[in-house]
């Protein structure tokens, strides 16, 4: 086992035995057999593509693989091996597609090198045997690798991951851009060609950041047509009487779809972690028993968990092993999975998923205890923002704003994230903080006030939504007639923990953001030669000291 895709691994280095994040070493293998194959499969999809041969079930697969991947997602061994089973099947008919496309067009068998992962096959197809060769195709699989472009290739392979959740999220909504399909697959391809340099490889992670852009921007679209714009909500966090259900992850559908069969039950819906969000939407809002948020990040949930006494629906990544408290009365969905943890199927064509087994479990508990009083304000996405934009110019112009600080991305465990608290806590009184992500759970219940009736943390709402920080930060430009966003008076302070994190980290660099903080430390993926590329062309730098940094924020 070797891996170090996400910010808490082990020692800042790798996870060698088992997962900080809980993951097996037979799991580790199937996720590396699985990117793998997948790999292949790409190879034949750029080829195809170009013979104009398609192949949309593939396509989608791909993005789906990526995903189920990604930190915290799947940690169910068994349907590991069906996906790689699933893979080599698309693999294999995309292959005899292109073989025959190639022929007719060019009146001759294909004839270049191909690719381990293009032409690998099981033998038995056992766990065992999966198992095996999955712990040889791994990262550390050439030892020979020079590390500048390992480095690389893991970097672009981490933000194709983030890339392909954000993707599958839009889909999932049925908002499509194949473009975004067709980049997974010939930027995946390219991890796997030993003929692209170091240049090729650092265009390629550039262009994950604007494909980034991209599917942000798509998935904004799914999100609000369907559910409407994002407004200013104030979301209670105590508790109702009654029976419960408590959603966590980031699929809205999966929401809607409870909320619609739950109406009428008598059951209080909750949201969860990176779910919070869904309170400032029009078309969730609506459901009165949609009744608040419970808890905080995705690290607390196993304290959280077991003290809400509901049903509980897992429907994204942001998964911890449950504890044994809980594991009757917790339900995964979607790509979501751990061993022995009842799953809820994917909705049929036109169709609903069944969330009856959710909500028998909840008719049959009891009310959730309390963990805590009040409200949060949210709902700040960027029509938000954007609509009340004369007043915040106003601000800037006046002096009641001096600056804004991008403070987004991803919670964690680590008490050096207390960082990111302290500085929100710090921040001089003229200072707006832009939030988006579960990093805001450091910070967001601080009370740290108003600005000429301007909170001063703006929660654009889930990691996706960075979105939302860029679209104001390219408006503000804009309006106060500024060259590039690098001219406005923001500061970038990045919490990452997993693939996500780094889509997001590429996107900024694509649109040309410089100086960003990223912390509570830089990615064990990332080799000095790498760093000091970053540094050079984005002026990227640890986080330091509160002390260190905050001197730097407010004399700049």
């Amino acid at each position: 086992m070797f891996c170090y895709q996400c910010q808490e691994t082990s020692k800042n280095q790798a996870c060698t035995l088992r997962g900080v994040c809980g993951k097996t070493e037979d799991v580790a293998a199937l996720q590396d057999l699985l990117l793998y194959v997948t790999t292949g499969l790409s190879f034949y999809g750029v080829r195809a593509r170009a013979l104009g041969v398609t192949d949309p079930e593939a396509d989608l697969f791909v993005a789906e693989a990526l995903f189920s991947t990604v930190t915290n997602v799947n940690f169910d061994a068994q349907r590991f091996t069906r996906l790689i089973g699933r893979a080599l099947v698309l693999r294999d008919g995309l292959r005899a597609r292109f073989l025959a496309a190639y022929q007719a067009r060019h009146g001759q068998p294909f004839a270049e090198a191909l690719p381990g992962a293009a032409t690998w096959r099981p033998q038995t197809g056992s766990l065992e045997e999966l198992v095996a060769h999955g712990q040889v195709v791994g990262i550390m699989a050439d030892p020979q690798l020079p590390e500048d472009i390992r480095s690389l290739r893991s970097l672009l392979t981490y933000g194709l991951k983030g890339l392909a959740a954000y993707t599958d999220h839009a889909y999932v909504l049925e908002h499509r851009k194949d473009e975004l399909l067709a980049f997974l697959q010939e930027a995946l391809a390219m991890t796997a060609d030993d003929s692209a340099t170091v240049d090729d490889l650092v265009q390629m992670n550039l262009r994950c950041g604007e494909m980034g852009v991209q599917a942000m921007a798509l998935l904004d679209e799914a999100n609000t047509s369907n559910y409407g714009t994002p407004e200013p909500t104030q979301v209670s966090l105590g508790v109702r009487p009654g029976p419960a259900i408590l959603v966590s992850g980031h699929d809205l559908r999966d929401l809607d779809e409870l909320l619609q069969q739950t109406a009428g039950k008598g059951i209080n819906v909750y949201t969860h972690g990176e779910m919070l969000p869904a309170n400032a939407y029009p078309g969730l809002k609506k459901y009165k028993h949609l009744v608040g948020n419970y808890g905080n990040a995705w690290w607390r949930q196993r304290e959280e968990f077991e003290a809400f006494g509901g049903a509980i629906l897992m429907t994204t990544n942001c998964l911890v092993e449950p504890k044994e408290s809980y594991r009757d009365r917790i339900f995964t969905t979607g790509l979501v999975g751990w061993p022995g943890v009842q799953h809820i199927g994917d909705r049929l064509r036109g169709g609903q998923k069944d969330f009856s087994p959710v909500i028998a479990k909840a008719l049959a508990l009891g009310s959730p205890k309390a963990l805590e009083e009040g409200t949060l304000t949210i709902g700040f996405a960027h029509d938000t923002v954007l609509s009340v934009a004369d007043k915040v110019i106003a601000a800037i112009q006046s002096g009641a704003v001096k600056r804004f600080v991008v403070m987004a991305g991803c919670d964690g465990r680590h008490k050096e994230r207390n960082y990111f608290t302290e500085l929100a806590r710090r921040l001089p009184q003229d200072t707006i903080i832009l939030t988006a992500g579960c990093a805001k759970y450091r910070y967001n219940k601080l009370g740290l006030g108003e600005i000429g009736g301007i909170p001063r943390v703006l929660d654009a709402g889930q990691c996706n939504d960075s979105y939302s920080l860029v679209v104001v930060a390219l408006k503000l430009a804009e309006a106060l007639g500024a060259k590039s966003v690098n001219d406005l008076p923001i500061d970038y302070a990045i919490g990452w923990y997993e693939q996500k994190a780094v889509l997001v980290l590429l996107a900024l660099l694509s649109l040309g953001v410089q100086g960003i903080r990223l912390g509570p430390s830089l990615p064990a993926f990332v080799s000095p030669n790498v760093l000091q590329v970053l540094v050079d062309k984005f002026g990227i730098k640890p986080t330091t000291t509160v002390e260190q940094d905050l001197a730097e924020i407010v004399g700049a």
